[in-house]
This record gives structure tokens, C-alpha cells and sequence, in this order.
């Protein structure tokens, strides 16, 4: 046998509304049984006033004006009235769902609803209730604090889901940079070691075709990985592609290494760290792999030296080669030490990145980090 379903929260609801509507009724019915009034006028109209309360939710219009109208009579025959209790109950959801009415004076209402409830419990019972003014008053009173109550309410609730699409739009934002800053080091890094692969093929082509062969294989090795890569970074934002490769991480930095060699950097690695987190260690693998690309492409041929460690409560990256400390090139400035700087200052770190005293370019980045 099938289990059943559990209930929405909308028929939770309902149902809470009926049994509210049947013992308010029950209610009104009991607070009539001592009044002097026929049981065939009293009956129906307590009726009229609590009954329609079950479906106040479904069709909040009619039953807000059914009950309004039962209890408004109620009051001018003379029968046992509720101060328009249940037409404040009924009222509730219909002021929640109407939109936004400026020409309203809600707090107003609201403040003045307050001030008759208040007035009207200070004065007491005996005093106000035998005065129809002050019954039609405090009536109105309890009408106009729930309408300042849903209407406070439904604010909130606006607020709060704007709230909610302002981060949301944010987060897209964050992630659109994020992706963009990614693009921008997979181009980078790849289109160096085919522009400096394409040059030596240039060069050698006619006095040794072999080593050019070999740097025409190089630039399709690199070029369809690049393309896998960037498939990878652009297929996340699709839920349902299949057999994509993880970010790439410290586990990734000996390939990149292998790619710098076929363009004339020799990379002597030293990773010190066994495991990161996974956005941390794209990250450092990022910041590794502008830096590599730095180096290809402003001082190859050259030796690198990559570090990576964890000292002093942070994660510590070190890239310094041996080739010129001043980098001129031709053009506008690239956005590379622009880019390293911006991942290391996501998590609070430092970034430095100039020339050494004994020649060469160093890159240096720190992470906080708790094991």
C-alpha cells in the first residue's frame, strides 16, 4: 500500500481556517444563548459571521464582505457582536495579497487603530460597550490594526524576496568576474605558448622542418587542451553536461610545467601542500599559472621556480625566474598581476610581484589558511 502524501502547507492552512470558522461560530452561538433574541435571527446570523471564515483564503473578497456585512448587521439589530473580529480575521489575507496601494495611509491606520484599541481598554468594558459609537469605533479599530498588520506583513515579505534577487544578482556577478578572470589566464597562458611555438616554427621551417613539425605539434596539443579547459570552465553554468574534468588544482601544476618546457621555461616545482580546499587550490593554481605565463612570454627562454607551501597560518606561493626583472612590451598592458592581486585579495592575503636584485621577476601570494 501506498503511503499518502502529506498535505501542502496551502491545505494545512484551509483546514486550520475551517476549524477556526466551526468553533468561532460554536462561539458566537454560545455567547447568544443568553441573549434576548429569537434563536431564528441569531442562528443564521452568527452563522453568516463565522462559517464563511473556512474559505477566507479562496476567495478573500467575497467572504471579507459576507462577514462584514453579518457582523455590521449584528450590530444594528442588537444582536451579540464581535467588534468586527471575524471580518478583521477575513480582512488579514486580502490586505496581504492586494499590491501596493500609495494612496492608502496605512501607518496612519495603524496608529490610529492603536490609539482607539488602547483608549478603548483604558476606558473599559461597562463604559464603551453600552455606547454605540464607541462599539462602532473600536470596531473599527481592531479593522484598521489588522489592515496595518497584513500590510506591515506583505512589506516584509517584499522586502525580504528583494533582498533575496539583489544577492542572487550579485552572486551572478561575482561568478560572471570569476569566469571572466579564469577565461582571461586559459587564453592568456595558452596563446603564449602557441604565439612563441608558432615564431620558432616560423623561423625553422626551411632549415629544420623537423623542429618545426615538432613546434606545429606542440601548438595543437596545447591549443585542444585549452579548448577542454574552457569547455570545462563555460559547461559548469550547464546542469546537465556530462563527463566534465574537476577544476584544475595543485595536482594540475606538472602539466602546466610540461606546456612552459615546450616553450622554453624550465619549471622546478616544489608543492609542499597535499590538499586544499577545492576553490583555494584553483586559486593558487590560477595565480601559478599567470605567473608561468609571464615568464613565457616576457623572458624565454629561462628557468622558473615554483613554491608551494603552507607556513605561519597561511598558504604561502612563490614564483621568481631567472630571466630580465624589467618586462617591456609592446602595446597595452596586460591585466595579469591585476588579476593574480584581485584572487589573493578575495581571501584577505598579500600579493607582491616585481624584480629581484639578482635579476629576474618574482610573484609572491599569501593565503590565510587553517588546516
Amino acid at each position: 500500500m501506498h503511503e499518502p502524501e502529506p498535505a501542502s502547507p496551502h491545505a494545512r492552512r484551509i483546514r486550520l481556517d475551517a476549524a477556526v470558522a466551526v468553533l468561532y461560530t460554536l462561539f458566537l452561538l454560545m455567547f447568544s444563548g443568553g441573549h434576548e433574541t429569537p434563536a431564528l435571527l441569531a442562528v443564521p446570523v452568527a452563522a453568516a459571521m463565522g462559517l464563511p471564515l473556512a474559505v477566507r483564503r479562496l476567495w478573500p473578497v467575497p467572504v471579507f464582505g459576507a462577514v462584514l456585512a453579518a457582523s455590521t448587521a449584528a450590530l444594528v439589530l442588537g444582536l451579540p457582536w464581535d467588534f468586527y473580529a471575524a471580518a478583521a480575521y477575513a480582512l488579514y489575507p486580502l490586505a496581504l495579497g492586494l499590491p501596493r496601494l500609495r494612496w492608502i495611509p496605512t501607518r496612519m491606520i495603524g496608529v490610529l487603530s492603536a490609539i482607539v484599541i488602547f483608549g478603548g481598554a483604558l476606558v473599559g468594558p461597562k463604559n464603551w460597550h453600552t455606547e454605540q459609537l464607541g462599539r462602532v469605533a473600536l470596531g473599527l479599530g481592531v479593522l484598521g490594526a489588522a489592515w496595518a498588520l497584513s500590510r506591515a506583513v506583505r512589506d516584509r515579505r517584499a522586502y525580504t524576496a528583494q533582498a533575496a534577487r539583489r544577492l542572487a544578482e550579485t552572486a551572478v556577478g561575482e561568478e560572471r568576474l570569476r569566469i571572466a578572470r579564469d577565461l582571461h589566464d586559459i587564453v592568456a597562458h595558452s596563446m603564449s605558448l602557441i604565439a612563441v611555438k608558432a615564431g620558432v616554427a616560423v623561423h625553422v621551417a626551411e632549415a629544420r622542418p623537423q623542429e618545426a613539425l615538432d613546434a606545429l605539434r606542440v601548438i595543437e596539443s596545447t591549443s585542444r587542451g585549452t579548448l577542454a579547459e574552457m569547455r570545462h570552465l563555460l559547461g559548469v553554468l550547464r546542469a546537465d553536461e556530462p563527463g566534465l574534468a574537476p577544476s584544475p588544482g595543485l595536482g594540475s601544476l606538472p602539466g602546466l610545467a610540461e606546456r612552459a618546457a615546450m616553450a622554453g621555461v624550465h619549471v622546478d616545482l616544489d608543492v609542499r601542500v597535499a590538499d586544499l580546499p577545492e576553490s583555494m587550490a584553483l586559486a593558487a593554481y590560477r595565480i601559478v599559472q599567470e605567473a608561468v605565463t609571464n615568464v613565457v612570454k616576457h623572458a624565454a627562454p629561462a628557468r622558473c621556480r615554483v613554491l608551494v607551501e603552507i607556513s605561519g597560518g597561511y598558504l604561502r606561493i612563490e614564483v621568481d625566474d631567472d630571466g630580465p626583472g624589467v618586462r617591456v612590451l609592446p602595446g597595452a598592458p596586460g591585466h595579469g598581476l591585476i588579476g593574480m592581486r584581485e584572487r589573493v585579495m578575495m581571501y584577505g592575503g598579500d600579493f607582491t610581484a616585481g624584480p629581484r636584485a639578482e635579476g629576474g621577476f618574482a610573484v609572491a601570494a599569501a593565503f590565510p589558511y587553517e588546516a
